[in-house]
């Protein structure tokens, strides 16, 4: 079997992603490119690896060994630059992190800012995931940090407090629903929406409109939390946006700022590491600023 580092990295990203469309995404090749290396992975080892089941790709017994090792390479390869990097000048140094909407565009940018000032040959690549498929992603060892909801199912992980996220419906000032003190979900959903363009907290939005049975009465949809307050605050429609963009758009926009009575829409966002003993140096550094960000913020 001759597998190279981008044939690993590959199915890695199959197997977390559970398709291999969206695993040939995060590998960073076409689908054509994928599906041919996946196809000669199997011939040149002559074993399936892959199965596809009602929920996706799934690993099949050798492909779960497979991955078991190709974590455990991916790990030291890891480990390796890092190390490295320590001794050579200029060699770039890599973290990846995986969050949901609300870290990524709300609290990483100014969590993550001092710390890569003082670090100029350090990059972070932080990708948006749902937290279900960030915890998934950080058991399996493909991304070393991850921040997501508190209430998802994390098994083993190392978890430290990271942030409140608390969603908020933003409408017009003389919107009917900006002269309530707050509202149930199921009562918004008789509104037109501005969502966001997809992503995961547009996911997990779809998610509890499908639960009470029906979907977002979509108008259009934005790429940004400013663009939806801007076309709430015109009367456009109603969004559904996190509390601390809300605040910040609110004199520029003039919204109505309702908060939810779900229980849902209040999530307590964790930071999390398979192990302490796990990450390279860098990404255990990383880990410990943003937990320690948190708790100076609380006090």
């Amino acid at each position: 079997m001759r597998f190279d580092l981008t044939d690993l990295r590959l199915f890695l990203a199959v197997v977390n992603a559970g398709s291999i469309t969206h695993g040939a995404a995060d590998a960073g090749l076409s689908l054509p490119a994928a599906s041919e290396r996946l196809r000669e992975m199997e011939m040149d080892g002559v074993v399936k690896l892959l199965e596809r089941g009602r929920r996706g790709i799934v690993p099949t017994e050798a492909g779960e060994a497979l991955a078991h090792h190709a974590r455990a390479v991916m790990h030291q390869m890891s480990q390796m630059r890092d190390e490295i990097g320590q001794y050579a000048k200029g060699l770039r140094a890599n973290v990846r992190v995986l969050a949901n909407t609300a870290a990524t565009a709300e609290i990483l940018p100014i969590r993550l800012a001092p710390w890569l000032a003082v670090r100029p040959q350090v990059d972070v690549e932080l990708r948006e995931r749902q937290s279900t498929e960030i915890a998934r992603s950080i058991s399996a060892g493909f991304a070393e940090i991850g921040i997501l909801s508190s209430a998802v199912e994390t098994g083993s992980l190392v978890l430290r407090p990271f942030a409140i996220d608390r969603l908020v419906i933003v409408a017009a000032r003389e919107h009917p629903l900006s002269q309530r003190p707050r509202i149930r979900f199921a009562d918004a959903l008789e509104y037109h929406f501005i969502s966001l363009v997809g992503g995961a907290l547009q996911d997990h939005i779809d998610a509890q409109a499908a639960k009470l049975g029906t979907k977002l009465k979509k108008r259009i949809a934005l790429r940004s939390f400013d663009g939806i307050c801007r076309m709430a605050g015109e009367g456009v429609g109603i969004g559904l946006v996190p509390e601390t963009a809300a605040r910040r758009y609110k004199r520029a926009t003039q919204i109505g700022i309702l908060p939810f009575q779900d229980a849902w829409a209040t999530r307590r966002l964790s930071i999390c590491v398979r192990s302490e003993k796990e990450p390279t140096p860098l990404a255990l550094d990383l880990f410990q600023h943003l937990a320690a960000k948190e708790q100076s913020e609380d006090r």
